[in-house]
């Protein structure tokens, strides 16, 4: 028998002073028996800072080999970004820059090895394409913080996140890589 998706609950709280972004949100996230922590936390928070009307994560998660962990639809449901989490290949990377027009990575991985794979592989659009990832203590120690119902409150000022996960208080500055 095939192991389910075990389900977490985030009450967040989000402040993105970048983009005048102030939410709360109560999300559901099923992490799939293949993926790991650093990669759910990772898709979470791609999501939060990606957050705007008709953002979702994929129906399919981290085992769908069609959609990415996290993409925006407009009203019309045309995907207007595509992102991806972790460590994707190029051709998911160029099909989605070429369907919604706009892609983005988020990596809890090294970053330039990351862009290192991606480089030079005929993506679309490749120069406006960013590979974002976060400091891998505060992931680890995000980690270690969740449980099966979270408090989350995120601020985001200037590209950097602070966080505060069930009364861990964490913080980290969101670097950014170009692909070309």
């Amino acid at each position: 028998m095939a192991l389910g998706a075990t389900m977490f609950s985030f009450a967040v709280d989000l402040a993105d002073v970048d983009r005048g972004v102030y939410e709360h949100l109560d999300l559901r996230v099923a992490r799939h028996p293949s993926e790991t922590s650093d990669f759910m936390l990772t898709r979470l928070l791609a999501y939060l800072l990606e957050y705007q009307e008709g953002i979702a994560f994929s129906e399919g998660g981290v085992s769908s080999t069609g959609e990415p962990a996290v993409l925006v639809r407009d009203l019309t449901g045309r995907i207007t970004a595509w992102i991806e989490v972790g460590a994707p290949d190029a051709d998911r990377v160029h099909r989605g820059s070429k369907l919604a027009g706009r892609a983005a990575v988020y990596t809890h991985r090294d970053p330039k090895k990351v862009r290192m794979q991606l480089v030079g592989k005929g993506i679309h659009k490749a120069e406006e394409i960013p590979v974002y990832s976060f400091d891998s203590h505060f992931i680890d120690a995000a980690v270690a913080a969740i449980e099966r119902r979270n408090t989350f409150t995120l601020s985001i000022t200037e590209r950097e996140l602070y966080l505060d996960l069930n009364g861990s208080v964490l913080s980290t500055a969101v670097a950014e890589l170009q692909l070309s």
